[in-house]
């Protein structure tokens, strides 16, 4: 019982770190968008990853019943307790950098989303069935946006090839699985992540091929996220989001 618990803490915060850490990095963008419309459409859809951030951090709280709210969970953990994929921490480089990382998160978040709205947990099914809504506009947005840049110019064109080329190392992490997953899956708590990969492996070529760019080979992967071995921007990036909690101890609004 003990060990399925600590299990469904874990796979919590698996769920939480994802969204939590991609906002993070696309609310650096705020105020900087290229166009203000993609500036406020890129700032909603942080919030938006945020808020079911929030949601899966405050039943993780739950579940692992030492008091620790969402907020603790977020600012005073340190890099190698966040289970993020590697993929999200990505640094946001420029506008197609920050597109293709989008569009390939985007679409992995949408089929793991709607897996989990079919959990046997009651709350993990709740919470997957609220966000998926909103992550399905997240993924036919950042699709369109990687068709446009990709079948645009000759410069966004390139510059998206190079994204997707750059990033692709970071995608097989998302369908693996591990001792955390194994039990859960048995249990029907969670969604072999192997499962995914076919469906978002069918979605990402067909955007591709509209976007006129070039599928890269599967070749090696860079893992390690779910077990806490980050890159090293991970560490600015929380250095930047914990600042005040970490100066200020207790601090409230």
């Amino acid at each position: 019982m003990e060990d399925s618990k600590h299990a469904t803490f874990d796979y919590l915060l698996r769920l939480g770190d994802a969204p939590l850490v991609l906002g993070q990095r696309l609310s650096e963008w705020c105020g900087k968008g290229p166009a203000l419309e993609e500036d406020i459409a890129l700032t909603n859809v942080a919030l938006d990853l945020i808020g079911q951030a929030r949601m899966w951090l405050s039943r993780a709280g739950e579940v692992e019943g030492a008091g620790r709210t969402e907020d603790q969970l977020a600012y005073l953990r340190d890099a190698h307790q966040f289970r993020n994929p590697l993929l999200a921490e990505q640094p946001n480089g420029s506008y197609a950098d920050t597109l293709a990382r989008q569009f390939l998160f985007d679409t992995w978040h949408y089929y793991l989303l709607d897996a989990l709205r079919q959990s046997s947990d009651a709350a993990i099914a709740a919470i997957a069935d609220k966000a998926v809504k909103e992550v399905a506009y997240h993924a036919r947005r950042s699709a369109d946006l990687v068709v446009r840049l990709g079948d645009g110019t000759a410069e966004s064109h390139c510059r998206m090839q190079d994204a997707i080329d750059r990033l692709w190392m970071y995608t097989g992490e998302l369908f693996d699985a591990d001792t955390v997953d194994a039990g859960l899956i048995a249990a029907g708590v969670a969604c072999d992540p192997a499962t995914l990969r076919e469906p978002w492996h069918r979605q990402v070529a067909e955007v591709l091929e509209e976007a006129t760019l070039t599928m890269p080979a599967d070749g090696w992967m860079q893992r390690g996220g779910h077990a806490g071995r980050h890159t090293e921007h991970l560490g600015f990036l929380l250095a930047e989001m914990q600042f005040l909690q970490r100066a200020y101890p207790g601090a409230t609004w």
